[in-house]
């Protein structure tokens, strides 16, 4: 017989599923039959939808995790969470007991009732969250409550061909984003044309992406700190569009960009940085450990990004962990949320990761958590001493203290979408940055207004 919190889902997810998404609204069960503590032996089954332990990293905090719910038999739905999964099986009134979720679907999750706040498990369980990076946090706060606990963190620093830089007579300053002339003028003087094709890529901007990013270096949010009102028109937005889109114009447009860093050899020993044909991008701090693998002698030079006045600046994203609405086993849930985030598990999947890379002659650059305090002390592991990769490592921490994020809201999908397809229409010469920009303010206001009245009126 299906649990009595089972039984409430179906006709909640209905619009979900027959209208490809109501914003909020939707319901669902919340844990109040759940009985959090820390010490309390758990049974049952507990399933992960979301999450695969494919390296060191994962596995071992699986095992301490696995090993903290020793009663409890624990089974993995591999692959990246995908939403209508997710949301038939709530309808369906079997749910997974936790899911692996991008912090950026928390907002619409949570106000659709697909997900539940965790006030009841932080306490039981006795989560700092404290510890967690603040951005993080606020990424998974939506109306002043907590609805997931990080993981991963995901930030970005400038990586750049020093061997490009220097026959252009440049340094890193000039591609960090400190100085908007600078970066364009250093994008003309690094970039080569012959015949009418692209042969080295300058600069990419990274759009649409990075929007966020150059839009907050250049002092403009994209939407309230209380998720609430869409600031996708303001000149400073509209502003950094026109740069960063000016970026691949300059290089035969967008289109060519793409297709040419579409081809190359990313994740190989022929990358764009190893063979010559890419000056200078941000990118996730993730990719420094990618180059160290596959090209650890590519002349390479690192610094963080930087805003108008010089200082640190990254975009923050990641991972996080929530519990839907209707699991079976909450407490479970919670266990392996907390156990999983943990400062010993980072630890000691740092500890593997470092392993491993002295296995191999390698060094470890470092792991980027959403847990502040366990970063600081898998930094203190790190063996990248050497430039540039201990350049890179400085970089990848000086951005971490330095992040900012997209505040969690109920129509986060909604506002997201808007803001790319205005990115999207200016980059395929459909539309201008200010009437792209217009046109997305009055589509992500709309769905913010709807949104967050639909939570007020319920």
């Amino acid at each position: 017989m299906a649990s009595p919190r089972r039984l409430l889902l179906p006709l909640a997810f209905a619009c979900v599923l027959a209208l490809g998404g109501c914003a909020v609204g939707t319901g669902g069960a919340d844990d109040s039959g759940a009985d959090y503590d820390s010490g309390a032996e758990l049974d049952g089954t507990l399933t992960v939808m979301g999450f695969g332990g494919v390296d060191e990293v994962a596995t071992t905090r699986m095992d301490l995790a696995k090993e903290a719910l020793s009663g409890v038999e624990v089974s993995l739905v591999e692959g990246e969470l995908d939403i209508q999964q997710f949301l038939s099986a709530i309808a369906s009134g079997q749910p997974p007991e936790i899911i692996y979720a991008d912090r950026n679907q928390i907002g619409s999750l949570a106000a659709r009732g697909a997900i539940i706040p965790l006030d009841a498990c932080i306490e039981g369980e006795g989560i700092d969250t404290s510890q967690y990076v603040p951005s993080a946090i606020a990424q998974v706060t939506l109306d002043d409550r907590i609805y997931g606990i990080p993981e991963f963190n995901g930030i970005q620093i400038t990586m750049a061909n020093a061997d490009l830089l220097a026959g252009a007579g440049l340094d890193i300053s000039a591609v960090n984003g400190s100085d908007r002339d600078a970066m364009t003028a250093a994008n003309q003087a690094l970039m080569r044309r012959e015949g009418g094709r692209l042969d080295v890529i300058g600069v990419d901007s990274k759009l649409p992406e990075f929007l966020p990013l150059w839009a907050k270096a250049g002092g403009a949010d994209l939407i309230s700190e209380d998720g609430r009102t869409a600031q996708l028109d303001d000149p400073a937005v509209v502003q950094a569009l026109e740069w960063a889109v000016g970026i691949y114009d300059a290089q035969g447009g967008f289109s060519a960009v793409k297709a040419f860093r579409d081809s190359a050899d990313f994740f190989g020993a022929g990358n764009q940085f190893a063979t010559g044909v890419l000056g200078a991008m941000p990118m996730e701090q993730w990719y420094v450990n990618i180059l160290n693998d596959v090209s650890p002698d590519a002349p390479l030079v690192f610094d963080t990004v930087r805003d108008s006045e010089g200082e640190p600046l990254a975009y923050a994203s990641g991972s996080t962990w929530a519990i839907p609405a209707g699991s079976d086993n909450p407490e479970a849930a919670c266990r392996w949320a907390r156990v999983m985030t943990s400062v010993d598990a980072w630890q000691a999947a740092a500890d593997a990761r470092l392993a491993a890379r002295e296995a191999e002659g390698k060094p470890f650059t470092g792991i980027l958590t959403g847990n502040a305090t366990a970063d600081a002390l898998v930094r203190e592991k790190v063996t990248a001493t050497t430039a540039p990769w201990s350049d890179a490592v400085d970089a990848m921490y000086e951005a971490n203290d330095h992040t900012f994020s997209l505040p969690a809201n109920p129509a986060d999908a909604e506002f997201t979408q808007a803001w790319q397809d205005a990115v999207n229409a200016v980059l395929n010469g459909q539309s201008t940055p200010e009437d792209a920009l217009a046109s997305a303010q009055q589509t992500a206001q709309k769905a913010l207004d709807d949104a967050w009245a639909e939570i007020e009126n319920r």
